[in-house]
């Protein structure tokens, strides 16, 4: 996955810096509490797992990160830079890219054609606005023709490293679930993301697609060094995978350490892992 395109700047971080720092962090809607005072931290360069129970506020939790719910107390700092009130497409502009616990691809749109649509925050604006009709079928030429070539190798560098070639121009409503998946990794991939937030991605999937989902995972952050924070029910997958792992319970954060730490935690054992899912 290589393409000369401008990277945007890590500010100075190193691996095991704190990438991401979420700070008694409260989410309401109405009555109800979803998150309640919860704090924890992402290294730059590791694999970071948020569990709990369904309801705990994991997908709420991933939806403050990258700005589509706004906390209503509490503070979510990224690459040391406090962002209270971050949109979702500020935040891909920063490097965060997000996939969804229930897929979320243009259904009558190739396989090539979603991932691509992974470049949009990559572009500058000036060249956005030259490079536009790209999405539209349209003729263009000079800079735009250029930078399209170069966000086209980097897509089909994509399709490589996830092993899709065969798929690239199928519409992605036509497809397995499984394969639905790895195209929206792909998207997110695509984005050069620099913190990847992966919203259990191995639902739905049987044991050889989880296999191949976690093989990479650890590929993307191996290879690229490509943070990545997931929520995933799978605990073989999360004690496999993780380097850390914070459980949430209730919307309250109830454990956070290695996951040796978090399985033997009889806090964690009574609230979630002694409890058949």
């Amino acid at each position: 996955m290589k393409a000369d395109v401008e990277r945007r700047g890590d500010a100075g971080l190193q691996p095991g810096d704190i990438i991401l720092s979420v700070e008694s962090v409260s989410l309401s809607f109405g009555g109800v509490k979803a998150i309640r005072d919860v704090s924890f931290d992402v290294k730059k360069g590791e694999i970071r797992a948020i569990i709990g129970p369904n309801g705990a506020g994991k997908t709420s939790m991933l939806n403050c990160i990258n700005g589509f719910y706004i906390p209503q107390d509490g503070t979510i700092t990224y690459k040391g830079e406090s962002h209270s009130r971050m949109k979702p497409h500020d935040a891909a502009r920063h490097g965060i890219a997000r996939t969804f616990q229930n897929v979320a691809l243009f259904k009558g749109m190739t396989t090539l054609d979603n991932i691509m649509t992974g470049r949009i925050p990559r572009m500058p604006d000036t060249v956005w606005n030259e490079a536009v009709n790209v999405f539209l079928g349209a003729i263009y030429i000079g800079p735009a023709k250029r930078r399209e070539m170069e966000h086209r190798a980097f897509v089909e560098g994509v399709i490589d490293f996830l092993e899709i070639q065969a798929i690239r121009k199928t519409p992605v409503g036509r497809l397995p679930y499984g394969l639905q998946k790895r195209v929206e990794l792909g998207r997110a991939l695509a984005m050069e993301p620099d913190l990847l937030l992966l919203d259990e991605p191995m639902a739905g999937m049987n044991l050889e697609e989880k296999q191949d989902m976690s093989r990479f995972i650890i590929d993307v952050n191996e290879q690229f060094g490509t943070t990545v924070a997931l929520i995933e029910h799978d605990m073989s997958v999360v004690m496999d995978l993780s380097d850390r792992v914070v459980v949430l319970d209730y919307g309250q954060k109830i454990a956070d350490g290695t996951p040796d730490e978090v399985k033997a935690d009889q806090t964690v054992i009574d609230a979630y892992l002694g409890v058949s899912h």
